[in-house]
């Protein structure tokens, strides 16, 4: 009996592609994914964790790209209150940098571009009265405050994907494709998974979002020649211990005409990014350089009172971003719009390539690609995407702590920084992990920091996870407090995990 024939065949499991094969699946379309590392693992974990309009987007004229991401924020919100969440962003004016009026009039545009309907507006604030001054050296001013949105960036690729698996899309990761070739009315796709299994997968459309390596795809496996459309920019960024308890964000200019931000990050540290410059390398071996590294601590260093060196740096993560290629000079001016091209069509089995993209924009990405999908397959269904929640995420925007406080009533052994842990990760699910359990040893082993066999079982089985990096760094980040994990007893049990799941 032969393999059946796809609908569509996805190459990459960031958070373009696992969007689109949700959107798709959701439709009623047949859909195989395959991401040759683990989900997330590349540019979707990589980012400031934001969504976001894009302020300084504004500068450039892209009205388009922030108008559309800011009606996203509020859109996401709904759909995944448990990993998305309300943050502010305060904004010191100076003299010499953009002026005052400048800034005014970008706040104006941002607060009612969007269809803002629950995120507070702009206000301006006395960084000489506002406790949250004192934290920056003497000498501050007037600034403004204005809403954004928090992700957390891997787990909303990971909530995706189990939603269009959970839809009937297959999901194969640490499974890489060898080839791809037009026959007939179709690709014959052939993928290798990391045991060096090979299989031949028949599609009647590919779609290639495979970020970073979307030329790489393009060219080298399909025989393609459009690698000019890609400009792979390098961004970089700094964990540190914590700098100030307010839970308020800064978003600060610097004398070069960049910008970055400094974002309370996982309750005891601070978050510092991001860079951006070209880059030409291997993406899979991506890392901060000292360059990079010296630019962001000379940079927070021109604010904070308190001075930060290398010592304070708890951890470092870079990403390539796959933007498309407009022609910009500089990294930072590169359009962070999406593009989609697509060749075939009629006879001739279809190639969607997908250019650029971010996390804000990722669900307005997968309709549009539905689009082209529709023309080449026939449509299937109606858009969906706007009204339905992520897997654990059906509860209100303003319901958090009450989900909090059920879970603990519920399971009284959790202390309230687990149960907060496990609802921000999984939301209504954590039900599903903590089960009938009635103290802490009912979930087996402790591998520190309220990370227990239960949970571990659950993300093997459900979500995918492999490896303690996917767990420690990916499905959470525990790896941040590494010295309480036992990462030996942790291997082990993921390795007798796998084993029980087949």
């Amino acid at each position: 009996m032969s393999d059946p024939v796809f609908d569509i065949f996805i190459v990459g499991g960031g958070i373009n592609g696992c969007g689109i094969a949700r959107d798709a699946a959701g439709r009623g379309y047949s859909v195989c994914l395959a991401e040759m590392n683990d989900l997330a693992s590349g540019t979707s974990s990589a980012s400031t964790k934001l969504i976001h309009g894009g302020l300084r987007y504004l500068e450039h004229y892209e009205f388009r790209l922030v108008r559309e991401s800011l009606k996203e924020r509020e859109v996401l919100w709904a759909m995944a209150p448990h990993i998305i969440w309300p943050l502010r962003f305060v904004l010191p004016h100076h003299k010499g940098l953009r002026p005052a009026w400048l800034l005014r009039l970008g706040l104006f545009l941002y607060d009612h571009i969007g269809g803002r309907k629950r995120l507070p507006a702009t206000k301006v604030r006395d960084l000489r009265q506002d406790p949250l001054g004192a934290v920056l050296k003497p000498g501050q001013g007037r600034a403004f405050e204005y809403s954004d949105c928090w992700v957390d960036d891997a787990r909303l690729v990971v909530l995706t994907a189990r939603d269009a698996a959970d839809r009937g899309a297959e999901i194969h990761t640490r499974t890489r494709m060898i080839s791809a070739h037009r026959v007939d009315d179709h690709w014959e796709i052939t993928i290798q998974d990391d045991s060096g299994h090979t299989r031949t997968v028949r599609a009647r459309m590919l779609v290639n979002a495979a970020g970073p390596w979307v030329s790489e795809v393009l060219s080298g496996l399909i025989g393609g020649n459009e690698s000019h459309d890609v400009r792979l920019v390098k961004g970089s960024h700094i964990v540190v211990r914590k700098l100030y308890d307010d839970p308020r964000c800064f978003f600060f200019q610097n004398a070069d005409g960049r910008i970055f931000f400094s974002i309370p990050y996982q309750g005891d540290f601070t978050l510092i990014g991001t860079t951006d410059q070209d880059f030409d390398g291997d993406p899979a071996s991506v890392d901060i350089s000292p360059a990079e590294t010296d630019y962001l601590l000379a940079a927070a260093n021109q604010y904070f009172r308190d001075p930060i060196g290398r010592d304070d740096i708890v951890w470092t993560y870079s990403g390539v971003r796959p933007l498309y290629n407009d022609g910009a000079s500089r990294a930072q001016e590169a359009t962070r719009d999406y593009v989609l091209k697509h060749t075939g069509g009629g006879d001739t089995p279809t190639l969607l390539n997908v250019f650029g993209g971010k996390l804000t924009t990722y669900r307005r990405l997968a309709e549009s690609a539905l689009e082209h999908i529709e023309t080449a397959l026939g449509r299937r269904g109606d858009r969906w995407t706007s009204h339905s929640s992520l897997p654990g995420g059906d509860f209100s925007v303003d319901g958090f702590a009450d989900e909090v406080e059920n879970l603990q009533t519920r399971y009284p052994f959790l202390s309230t920084e687990n149960a907060r842990r496990f609802v921000r990760a999984y939301g209504t699910l954590s039900r599903t992990i903590l089960g009938d359990a009635r103290t802490a040893e009912d979930l087996g082993p402790d591998f520190g920091c309220g990370l227990t066999g239960a949970e571990v079982r659950y993300q093997v089985e459900r979500e995918w996870a492999r490896s303690a990096d996917d767990i420690l760094w990916r499905r959470s980040k525990l790896g941040l407090h590494g010295a309480r994990i036992d990462r030996s007893a942790l291997d082990s049990y993921i390795y007798e995990a796998l084993r029980a799941s087949g």
